[in-house]
């Protein structure tokens, strides 16, 4: 500072200056605390997965990701004729299920279905709440809708990832039709009519049936089926599933 400038700083004016100073460090630290706060709760949402059960969805573009290319007949992802079929017995409301979902089945996909080692079929078993387990109803009979539009693994898939707490009631048509246009079903009116179809109703018999004649405990379960016969799994890891591919090979 040259002395003319330093001449008319009086020690009064310099406190004020030093306040002010003060005052503008103070609001910026303040501003980035804030901004800090926010970005953590951001982080936190998206590596929690969010509470779920509602229609702000979670994972919709990892979903898309981990499904690309890969084909789907109805229920069934992959190559329907593969020599070893994976088939699971799940209901979507399944906590359980949900955590096979997200843990297990990105590996069962990208490391068996993508290489053509093996099909994988997810049968919507409902047995969460109580007969006629009504929103595990609903759920099922929306997936197998979107099955008509080639969209149920990513129906299903997303669903897990923005599933609720079971039986609380989240399953509402507008939780739904928010899944059904995250997975990409692109006619919702025809989504709609086949969701309220009864239609569905023998196939989920038929697979209640199933479970029953297999002896199943619970969701999930899952049943490898190849040329060197039959395992049944319950509540697997990926692990699990994989010995049981190479067992019965």
């Amino acid at each position: 500072m040259s002395d003319a400038s330093a001449s008319t700083c009086s020690p009064a004016t310099v406190r004020l200056v030093d306040r002010h100073r003060l005052g503008q460090i103070a609001s910026g630290v303040a501003f980035l605390a804030v901004c800090a706060v926010a970005a953590l709760i951001v982080v936190s949402q998206a590596g929690s997965g969010g509470a779920g059960g509602d229609t702000d969805l979670e994972d919709a573009g990892l979903v898309r990701q981990e499904l690309a290319g890969i084909p789907q007949h109805g229920t069934v992802l992959g190559d329907p004729r593969a020599d070893v079929k994976v088939i699971e017995y799940g209901d979507l409301q399944c906590p359980i299920c949900r955590g096979f979902a997200t843990d297990d089945a990105p590996d069962l996909i990208s490391q068996v279905v993508r290489k053509g080692v093996a099909s994988y079929d997810l049968r919507q078993w409902t047995v969460i709440g109580k007969p006629p387990f009504e929103q595990s109803t609903a759920a099922a009979k929306a997936a197998l809708a979107a099955s008509q539009q080639g969209r149920y693994w990513n129906y299903v898939q997303l669903f897990y990832r923005n599933q609720g707490a079971e039986d609380s009631g989240y399953v509402t048509p507008a939780f739904l039709t928010a899944i059904a246009r995250g997975a990409g079903v692109k006619d919702i009116a025809r989504w709609n009519r086949d969701r309220e179809s009864s239609r569905w109703d023998a196939d989920l018999a038929q697979t209640a049936s199933e479970a029953q004649s297999l002896g199943l405990r619970g969701t999930p379960s899952v049943v490898v089926e190849g040329p060197g016969g039959r395992q049944v799994l319950t509540a697997p890891g990926f692990d699990d599933v994989e010995n049981a591919i190479q067992s019965v090979s």
